[in-house]
């Protein structure tokens, strides 16, 4: 075993150890959440939706996928749709911001809950930021020579695999997610952030399958491959996400506070 290899079994056992530990704390919080509240208790969908988002990622990072991504650009592609799009969704679900307010002492709580509402948890959680970090970014990534300067090395591939996690979850957050985010507009809005997402996705895919202007060093097959994999995995993925949102449409409040206004003129 060489040097790289010794490093990549170390990040890959520090990563799993995170997921784990990741998996105790939040069944912990859970816990405790339904003993300070039995009544509200929490739901075990929730829990089951975080379980899952781990369980995806922990699926991306090990064998047969993580060998596949090395070895060939669609393996790559797959390793990506686990990790920035179906791992997150999963996550978000599972509602982790609001479990540790639950959880939390009061006063606690209450500094969470100051630095979610602040100009600093706001920013990022604005659609078009999470838009430009997860989506834009792979017409950065695709289409310059960054892809492969950053897999060239194993320490690249796992900032990658970071982006992808951290990006996809947020932009779920912003979209769907049932944590609070102050600065996350309304359902129409999310919609038409969501539909730009996916007119990205499908012209990225496109163009790559036809080749124009894809930098990516590895054969015209796995990259037509990988671009087949982006354009109908992503496909599936988004629809998940619009079905996620739309569940959180509540039309008939809305409508029952435009008879109000009725009643009152």
């Amino acid at each position: 075993m060489n040097h790289h290899d010794a490093a990549d079994h170390a990040a890959l056992l520090a990563l799993l150890l995170a997921l784990f530990l990741a998996l105790v704390v939040y069944m912990r919080l859970a816990r405790r959440a339904r003993r300070r509240n039995p009544v509200a208790g929490w739901s075990r969908r929730r829990t089951a939706c975080f379980a899952t988002g781990l369980a995806l990622s922990a699926a991306a990072l090990l064998p047969p996928v993580a060998s596949f991504a090395h070895a060939d650009f669609r393996g790559h592609m797959v390793q990506h749709l686990l990790l920035g799009m179906y791992a997150p969704l999963a996550l978000v679900l599972g509602a982790p911001v609001t479990l540790l307010l639950r959880a939390m002492p009061v006063a606690g709580a209450r500094r969470l809950s100051a630095v979610v509402h602040s100009g600093a948890g706001r920013l990022p959680t604005h659609p078009v930021t999470a838009l430009l970090l997860s989506t834009g970014s792979l017409v950065v990534l695709y289409f310059t020579p960054l892809y492969n300067a950053v897999t060239a090395r194993p320490a690249g591939h796992w900032l990658l695999h970071a982006h992808f996690l951290l990006s996809g979850c947020l932009f779920a957050h912003v979209i769907a997610g049932p944590d609070p985010a102050p600065a996350r507009p309304g359902v129409r809005a999310r919609l038409v952030c969501l539909g730009c997402a996916i007119a990205v996705h499908a012209v990225v895919a496109q163009l790559m399958y036809g080749g124009f202007w894809v930098d990516v060093h590895a054969p015209v097959a796995e990259v037509r491959g990988g671009a087949e994999i982006m354009y109908y995995g992503g496909d599936i993925a988004e629809l998940l996400l619009a079905a996620a949102l739309v569940s959180t449409w509540r039309p008939e409040r809305r409508s029952r506070s435009v008879a109000r206004r009725a009643v009152r003129a």
